[in-house]
């Protein structure tokens, strides 16, 4: 029996959508973000992406070419960042990483628009960050790929291999094993940090597949992106404390953890 990424809607049980995941090690969420909320994203970014730089692929690079790639997204996309704190995530995100962590923090932002001709990544899973740990990891990860367009098996929809987050090292996935994710735009494709996955070939004459990924790690983990440089700190300061926390603007662990001193962000009038 060939293997599926199952599907839900936003409104089903979070319990239910999490033992999904948790089983699979993908899921696809329907019905997540409105069609203004994603033309608002491609508006906020459009001119970043106008001006992204598109190269010729490397056969041997880890990045395929022919695509489209813009970071720092909690500053450039007020929109996205209401969409990072969903609480779909928050609550799929607090059943897989909690259990490790007392706080857990956005990891990597990315807007991708993937070209005509682009190639399948090569598989490789989002906790290979951490290599300390041997496969299967514990729970380190959460990774999500927002659909600003639709995404169809032809235009480079996101391979997955469901159930490898539970493999160890040795296991490898044959051909057969590997899923490209359909979705409508406003969808979320979930997968778990030790997934196997990797961006699809785009194999159609002219259809830009545009995607986000949003992942989340442990609070106690370095993130891949720096969000502490990926958004000036004067919009830090102004962001509400649920969201200045997630990305990893607070202390942690009885303030033990990322310590600071908060009058000098903040200082009184004494002190200026």
């Amino acid at each position: 029996m060939s293997p599926t990424i199952p599907a839900c809607s936003a409104s089903d049980n979070p319990d239910a959508m999490y033992a999904t995941l948790d089983g699979a090690g993908c899921l696809v969420v329907e019905d997540m973000a409105t069609p203004e909320q994603v033309a608002a994203v491609r508006a906020e970014l459009a001119d970043q992406m106008a001006s992204a730089k598109v190269a010729d692929d490397k056969p041997d690079a880890f990045y395929p070419g022919i695509t489209r790639r813009v970071v720092a997204l909690m500053h450039r996309s007020p929109t996205m960042r209401e969409l990072m704190m969903h609480p779909v995530t928050e609550q799929l995100a607090d059943r897989h990483l909690l259990p490790n962590c007392s706080k857990w923090t956005l990891n990597v932002t990315a807007a991708l628009e993937v070209g005509p001709g682009a190639r399948d990544q090569v598989l490789h899973r989002e906790e290979d960050l951490y290599p300390y740990f041997p496969l299967p990891r514990p729970n380190l990860i959460l990774a999500s790929m927002w659909a600003m367009s639709d995404f169809t098996v032809a235009n480079g929809g996101t391979q997955l291999v469901p159930g490898s987050h539970r493999w160890d090292a040795e296991r490898k996935a044959a051909p057969d094993e590997v899923v490209r994710a359909e979705m409508a735009a406003g969808s979320v494709l979930y997968w778990l940090g030790g997934t196997l996955h990797g961006a699809g070939a785009n194999s159609t004459p002219e259809d830009w597949r545009y995607g986000i990924v949003l992942t989340y790690n442990l609070g106690w983990l370095r993130q891949e992106e720096n969000q502490h440089v990926s958004i000036p700190l004067a919009d830090v300061l102004a962001l509400p404390d649920a969201v200045r926390g997630r990305l990893g603007f607070d202390m942690d662990y009885e303030n033990a953890l990322g310590f600071y001193d908060r009058s000098v962000l903040a200082p009184r009038p004494a002190d200026r």
